[in-house]
């Protein structure tokens, strides 16, 4: 009997089921703090969680799906890069929900952050229900919660202090808000009465504020209560976390303490998911440091299931890179690979656990046969042959037939433009010249073989390996060097020394356009 074949998604699906019990409906949960940009690291968070989600409804289980916004949290920094940063820079200490959008467009800097990550994540396939902290706080959605947190003050405080070098003070209490006055949460709490009645001192601008839980909309729990909190609050039976929350005594440890201790509840199945670099970038992606690419910016040079490619075929705990160099290519060419391997037009190692990771990088379901694979590699050399225009690109390829062909030459070739125009390698650069370079200067001998490949070029249908092959036939014949003849013909071509290859290169732009440049000399 062959061994089952799985991939990471199913793993975790079969942890859940063995830590939560085989239910009929499950609730996955993520989440991010949207100070800043949401970069291409926090994206791995939400990716996680719907790969976990689409496995589970493969098992042929109901799913909740929440993705939390923690728009209530407080306003540490300014990231780099921002416009209207002394704007911003009024606003610290306040929640983010409540600092203006400094680009003018959406209601408050969060929602700014909040929507292009919406936007973006639909095109992947991911469609989360939006839970955002700042309304769930402010409906009093979790007074209970917050009652309950501070009944447990105690129990709360120990386990903390478990994990700390210095203890919380004596008179510490789990609660935090922001000054109804100044809006900013340089405050203070004290005199709990054991129910719903609380006092809050802002430190700022000295006002004392006598508080009822129940009806105050201006105070939260800390992230460390917060979030286990929620967990019981929605019932959350798997949630991920990045690296820096899994540390030992870090928040999922203490969360998982305290929501059983204090919230009869258990903490979610967990993954740990580690970091992502870009290649060619040093260090860890940060927001406030202003060196992110966004998902957005992923999607301008890969291909939707490409990128949920990438994710699926990677587990969650392991660093890796997203390439923008000439790797690109290569990642392509991986892709299309596995797609035949899917559709039984290739063979490769491991058919049926790629077979499972190609299913799960769809954005829908897979298609009933094998897509239009225009190679990237190619699309790279057409689109600047066709001077960067789509239309044209796509009118390159006479054998794509239906609009799900042309759709996917569309797609990609716009990845390739962008790849071109903001990430490529100098050597993968080039202008067809419409004219010979005055400074060109070419023996007797190179010319009259360029003017014979004129000729030659248009008396038949050539295939890239026989014209190779008849250059070498002309060079030899005028006692000409071989290296010589290509330098010449990629100079004449787009005014360099090196190119693609070249008889490749010469049926891509057409042999009439190019017997008309070889006429010039």
């Amino acid at each position: 009997m062959s061994k089952e074949v799985l991939i990471w998604p199913e793993v975790v699906v079969k942890k859940i089921i063995a830590e939560k019990g085989d239910k009929k409906k499950y609730v996955c949960a993520a989440g991010i703090t949207p100070s800043g940009v949401v970069h291409i690291g926090n994206f791995r968070e939400i990716i996680t969680v719907e790969l976990v989600v689409r496995a589970l409804k493969e098992a042929g289980k109901e799913v909740r799906f929440i993705y939390s916004w923690d728009d209530y949290d407080v306003f540490r920094k300014v990231p780099k890069g921002m416009p209207k940063p002394d704007m911003l820079k009024e606003h610290l200490r306040y929640p983010i929900v409540d600092i203006p959008d400094p680009h003018d467009k959406e209601d408050s800097y969060a929602r700014y952050h909040e929507v292009q990550v919406e936007e973006d994540v639909k095109k992947v396939g991911i469609n989360p229900e939006y839970l955002y902290q700042a309304k769930k706080y402010r409906n009093h959605d979790y007074v209970k919660g917050m009652i309950i947190a501070l009944q447990n003050k105690d129990k709360i405080k120990k386990i903390l202090d478990n994990y700390r070098k210095e203890p919380l003070s004596n008179d510490w209490l789990p609660i935090s808000g922001y000054c109804p006055d100044c809006n900013t949460d340089e405050v203070t709490f004290s005199d709990y009465d054991g129910k719903n009645k609380i006092k809050m001192t802002c430190t700022s601008c000295k006002k004392e504020i006598d508080t009822d839980i129940k009806k105050a909309s201006y105070i939260k729990l800390p992230w460390r209560v917060d979030w286990p909190m929620r967990w019981a609050h929605e019932q959350v039976d798997f949630e991920p976390g990045g690296k820096d929350h899994s540390t030992h005594g870090g928040s999922f440890m203490t969360g998982k303490e305290i929501v059983k201790e204090v919230y009869d509840w258990t903490a979610p199945t967990y993954q740990r998911y580690d970091f992502i670099g870009i290649k060619g970038a040093g260090g860890k992606i940060s927001s406030s440091l202003g060196n992110v690419i966004t998902l957005g910016d992923c999607l301008k040079v890969y291909e939707p299931a490409i990128v949920r490619w990438l994710f699926v075929g990677t587990r969650p705990n392991t660093e890796f890179a997203i390439s923008f160099d000439i790797d690109v290519i290569k990642i392509y060419d991986e892709f299309d690979r596995v797609e035949r391997a899917y559709y039984g037009e290739e063979e490769i190692k491991d058919l049926e656990k790629q077979k499972k990771i190609y299913k799960f990088s769809c954005v829908d379901k897979p298609a009933k046969k094998l897509p239009f694979q225009p190679s990237f590699r190619h699309l790279t050399n057409i689109i600047q042959v066709n001077e960067m225009d789509i239309k044209k690109t796509i009118a390159s390829y006479p054998e794509a037939k239906t609009k799900d062909d042309k759709d996917r030459i569309k797609l990609r070739a716009t990845c390739a433009k962008n790849w071109l125009n903001n990430y490529a390698p100098e050597e993968y650069k080039f202008t067809i010249q419409k004219e010979i370079s005055k400074e060109l200067k070419l023996s007797k001998e190179m010319k009259e073989i360029f003017k014979e490949l004129s000729k030659d070029l248009k008396e038949k249908d050539w295939e890239d390996k026989e014209l190779h092959n008849h250059f070498y036939t002309l060079v030899k014949a005028k006692e000409v060097p071989t290296a010589e003849f290509f330098k010449a013909a990629y100079q004449i071509l787009v005014n360099k020394e090196k190119g693609p290859q070249l008889a490749n290169f010469i049926l891509t732009i057409g042999k009439d356009r190019v017997s008309e440049l070889f006429n010039l000399l």
